[in-house]
Parts: structure tokens; sequence; C-alpha cells
């Protein structure tokens, strides 16, 4: 099946250079582009893409507040946000505002295609390290008094395995430190995010993060 892409970025030489990478894969097509966030909301609403990528600064609407607009929407698409390496307070409200993940804007041709490839099946782009350092960096400002009983239905198991996600580990990772089957990494996440009510694994580590299950290098 098709990947369906908006690229939604102020910078004519991104748009371009971002469209004729995705357009050369046999599995994703760009079907269209936005220069500021309004165009974008307008663009998801008509064209339904399966992947936004959302530049964070960009004139008469920011990527933010294009992002919770588009994450309300009914089936939203998955909204992955671009970004600099110097990153702003943007981007961690951007996770709570509904993005999946990050791409920095310098980005290899085979990480972009990869983060399309990830985002469009579901998960979220929280493994690179870079990453890590950001949510824990906004994190260290938005971490609220522990909510317990927003985390009372899950189990031991599941409780660790919510703090391994919320530091950024992939299922296989997760798997080794726990020392159990992949297999069972994957039911677990699953249980977490359906007892939880969030969306994906980048909601379940803002969770993590303002419930006080771990802090900031934790």
């Amino acid at each position: 099946m098709t990947i369906r892409v908006l690229i939604a970025d102020d910078q004519g030489m991104v748009r371009s250079g971002f469209t004729v990478l995705l357009n050369a894969q046999p599995d994703i097509e760009v079907i269209g582009e936005a220069v500021n966030g309004q165009e974008a909301i307008a663009q998801a609403t008509d064209l339904h893409p399966d992947v936004i990528l959302m530049d964070v600064r960009m004139p008469v609407l920011d990527g933010l507040q294009a992002t919770r607009r588009i994450s309300a929407l009914p089936d939203p698409p998955k909204i992955l946000v671009l970004t600099t390496f110097d990153l702003d307070d943007y981007v961690y409200e951007a996770l709570r505002a509904g993005a999946s993940g990050f791409l920095l804007k310098d980005a290899t041709a085979a990480e972009l295609v990869h983060a399309v490839r990830v985002i469009a099946a579901g998960n979220a782009l929280l493994a690179p390290s870079v990453t890590r350092r950001l949510i824990a960096g906004f994190a260290r400002q938005q971490v609220a008094a522990p909510q317990p009983a927003t985390l009372a239905a899950l189990t031991a198991r599941e409780t660790e395995v919510l703090r391994l996600i919320a530091r950024g580990l992939s299922n296989t990772e997760i798997s080794d430190t726990l020392v159990i089957a992949e297999q069972t990494t994957k039911t677990h996440v699953s249980r977490i995010l359906a007892k939880l009510g969030l969306r994906d694994r980048a909601q379940a580590v803002v969770l993590a993060y303002e419930s006080g299950l771990i802090t900031p290098g934790g």
C-alpha cells in the first residue's frame, strides 16, 4: 500500500528535496505541499494524507498549532515534526499536541524514508539519542506531581515497560533489558496503550514524564 505524504515547510528547497526523494520510493507518494500551518490544515482535511512532515516554525500558523488542530480531526494523519539540532520549546509541546515523533532537517535520505515508514506503520519515532535528550530536556520543565491513580491500572511489569519506553528504548532493547521475548514486550506495550487510552508510544513518553513515573535522566 502506498504511503501518502504531505510536506509542510516554508522553505521551498526543503519541500522540493523531500518531494524528489520520497517520490523515488516505490511505496511513498507526496500528494501535497504546504508553506504554512494553515495550508497544512486545509490540505490535511482535503487530501487525507497518511503522514505529514511538519516544520515547527512557519509563518501564519506554526507547526505546533497546526499539529494540535490536525490531531483533533477525525481519523487524523500521523505527524512527524521537522526540527533543527538546536531544537526549541515547541517540540515537546508538539508531542503533547499529537505528533508521533521528530526528524532532524539534516537527516540522511535513508533516515527520512525510514522515518516516514515507521510513522505510517503507527509507531513513534523516539529511538534516536537526540530525541531522548530532547524529551528529557523539555520534560525537566514540564514534570508534574506524581499521579498514581493514572497508572494504577498497570501491572508492575507494565509499569516497568512504560518506564523503559519513556527512556527511548525500542521493543528489542526492552526485551534485552528485561530478558523477555520481543512478542511479550509487544503485548505489554499494546496493553499499556489500551489501559491508559494512549494513541502511541509518543503519548506514553509524555504521560510517563508528566505523571512523575520517570524524571529527566531517570
